[in-house]
């Protein structure tokens, strides 16, 4: 699916689609790393799949789907649990094997600007918002799907102490609850924002919060 998704991405903005197999398959090797538990293929494959379901249901352009494709699949090709620089440096990833594709600096700069927005997930125009709320829909998930995604964050995290994790983790929770609308787009909240919510409150009640 991500292969797929990238070099169809690639070609539909112009790009040659041979590069972009080469690094497509870049793509699946990084997100295969055996240090990743949630930031995995599993998880780019989510949010590509939300994502353009979001990019339908907002109504945006081919070219707009496809530059969203391409920021779904490259938001977290570079994971090594350094917030900011993960994201920069997937933005530079994306920049880098887009323009020797041939894609357009329009549209690698597009792409870079929305993996960029995953730094602190801010954003008002309907292409960042459906990337926005597709990375987060996992909070919105069964309850037996959310507990398998915290699981593998803490896995991410193993090295963290258990005391140390509950207090950064606390926050976090925290911080997303307090969110109001945790989702900025209107399908999102539809689909997502009343389980997500109740999935947050129950993890952080978890730590006596």
């Amino acid at each position: 699916m991500v292969l797929d998704a990238w070099v169809t991405a690639v070609t539909r903005l112009g790009g040659d689609s041979d590069t972009a197999r080469r690094s497509g398959v870049e793509l699946i090797e990084r997100y295969r790393e055996p240090h990743r538990r949630y930031h995995d293929l599993a998880h780019v494959e989510a949010v590509l799949r939300d994502s353009a379901w979001l990019g339908a249901e907002l109504g945006l352009s081919e070219v707009d789907i496809a530059v969203l494709a391409l920021a779904a699949a490259a938001h977290d090709v570079v994971y090594d649990g350094v917030p900011g620089q993960d994201e920069r440096r997937s933005a530079e990833w994306a920049r880098e094997r887009l323009g020797a594709a041939g894609v357009a600096q329009e549209h690698r700069s597009a792409v870079a600007r929305l993996v960029l927005a995953t730094i602190d997930h801010l954003g008002e125009d309907p292409l960042t918002l459906a990337l926005l709320d597709a990375d987060l829909a996992v909070l919105g998930g069964t309850e037996a799907e959310y507990d398998r995604y915290a699981r593998a964050v803490r896995a991410e995290y193993a090295h963290v102490s258990e005391p140390d994790w509950q207090r950064g983790r606390g926050a976090v929770l925290a911080g997303l609850i307090a969110r109001e609308p945790l989702y900025r787009s209107a399908p999102a909240r539809a689909r997502w924002e009343a389980r997500a919510k109740a999935n947050l409150k129950r993890e952080e009640h978890s730590f006596g919060g």
